[in-house]
Formats: C-alpha cells, sequence, structure tokens
C-alpha cells in the first residue's frame, strides 16, 4: 500500500488514495505509532464521491472514525492538486460531518495554502465539568464534531496528559470530545492547545481552531467578520466567524515524504 505523509501545522495524517479496507482500525493504529509504525495522528482515505469532487474518511490513531478534521481536509486538497486528480482550485470534498467547500492557494504548481468553508459552528450555553474535586467551567462547540472550550489564564499551564483523557472519556461525553484550552490574547489572537478525541495531543486541530474561534466571538472576546489568529503548538491558522456562525478557516498543507507499508 502507497501513502503520503502530510501534515498541517503538524498535524500529520497517512493518506491514501482508494477505498478503505476491511481491516482499517487495525492497521490505523499500526501505522499510526510512533515508535513501530510510520507515525502520525491516524490515517485519511480519499476516493472519488457521488455527491462531490471526492470524499474523505479520517480515521484516528485508535484506530477510531472521526466525522472531520480541518487540518486534514486541508491536505486533501493538497493531495488532489498537486498529484494531479483535479487541475481545479474551487473543491467540494464530503465528509462524514457534510460538504466542506475548500479554495486552493497554488504556488509554482503546487498547493500553498487552503481556505476552507467549515459551516456552521453551534455554540451553547457554557456549562461545567467536574473532575475529581475541581469544577471547570467550558463552553460546548459542535462544528461537525464535539468541542468543550476551557477558556484559561495560561495555555502553557495545563497539563494536557493528564487532564485530556479525563474530560474525553468523561461520563458527560458518552460519545467523547475534543478539549480545547484557550488563553485570549487580544480581540484577534487566541492562544490554543488541544487534546483531540481519539489521538491525544496534537500538534495544531483545525476544528478545535474553529471551534475556540467561534466561543471566543460568542462570549466576546473577539468580534465577528474579522480573522482571528489561533496560535497552536505547530503554528497558526487564521479564523473568521460570520454573523451567521460559519466558519472560514485558513492555513498551511505540507507533504512529508512518500512511503509503503511492509
Amino acid at each position: 500500500m502507497h501513502f503520503t505523509k502530510m501534515h498541517g501545522l503538524g498535524n500529520d495524517y497517512l493518506y491514501v488514495f482508494g477505498e478503505v479496507p476491511d481491516d482499517i482500525a487495525a492497521l490505523s493504529v499500526r501505522l499510526s505509532d510512533r515508535h513501530f509504525g510510520a507515525g502520525s495522528d491516524g490515517m485519511i482515505y480519499i476516493s472519488h464521491s457521488d455527491v462531490a469532487d471526492f470524499k474523505m474518511r479520517i480515521f484516528n490513531a485508535d484506530g477510531s472514525e472521526a466525522m472531520m478534521c480541518g487540518n486534514g481536509i486541508r491536505c486533501v486538497g493538497k493531495y488532489v492538486y498537486d498529484k494531479g486528480y483535479t487541475d481545479n482550485t474551487l473543491l467540494r470534498i464530503e465528509t462524514l460531518s457534510g460538504i466542506k467547500e475548500l479554495e486552493l492557494t497554488v504556488r509554482h504548481g503546487k498547493v500553498q495554502y487552503v481556505a476552507v468553508q467549515m459551516g456552521k459552528a453551534a455554540v451553547r450555553e457554557d456549562d461545567t465539568l467536574q473532575i475529581g474535586t475541581q469544577t471547570f467551567a467550558y463552553t460546548p462547540v459542535n462544528v461537525g464534531n464535539p468541542h468543550a472550550v476551557f477558556f484559561t489564564d495560561d495555555a502553557e499551564a495545563v497539563e494536557l496528559e493528564s487532564i485530556g483523557p479525563q474530560i474525553e472519556h468523561h461520563p458527560d461525553f458518552p460519545d467523547g470530545v475534543n478539549a480545547e484550552f484557550v488563553q485570549v490574547l487580544s480581540d484577534t489572537e487566541l492562544r490554543m492547545r488541544v487534546w483531540e478525541r481519539g489521538s491525544g495531543v496534537t500538534m495544531a486541530c483545525g476544528t478545535g481552531s474553529c471551534a475556540s474561534a467561534a466561543a471566543a466571538v460568542r462570549k466576546g472576546y473577539c468580534k465577528q467578520g474579522e480573522p482571528i489568529a489561533v496560535h497552536l503548538d505547530g503554528g497558526t491558522l487564521h479564523i473568521t466567524v460570520a454573523s451567521d456562525g460559519s466558519v472560514t478557516m485558513t492555513g498551511p498543507a505540507e507533504t512529508v515524504y512518500e512511503g509503503e507499508t511492509v
């Protein structure tokens, strides 16, 4: 099996063009292992679609299937253009959370940046989460997948490795959840760190950045219609939240290497 390792701000996946095999859960676990496999946050399969230009399916490092991946879908756009599957710079990609529209920025024949119309972010009223003896306030957001956004005075001080699993597997989230810890730097800048459902700590999360920006706008920390720079461990994404709640995400996509399984 031939694969291409790609990343969006360090959120890396192994990309394959073709149909998903029956043993995908075990395959994703094996190949995603950073010591005994290729090393990634999971695998993404790309195929032709009956309702869009292409279809993507996302499998986490633990073998579970994800509904959407913002960094992953940018790489899908780069993959199909750079490899000659399309010469269009406006694409529609089918995902489990609906069809997403991509606009590709091409330089010297290769895709450098991708803007993704992520759809509307559903931001609900703040809630609380009990972990041990501590109570944490968070903002629930759905951007095609579930997020719990925690605003904090110091994102760097959060011990993601210990608190992340407790949030993801909390009884309040029977299907799991992505957890974002967000520090407001200004009305146009956020610092965000993330624990992703099924993958753990990652360098970046596109949907998490969208959820964080939408929550920040809802709470009045940032403004509608203006680009918000979300600074992640792997780099910066630019998120714009429109007045109707629709979100546009813009960021880079990079190819790391080509490989084959043995």
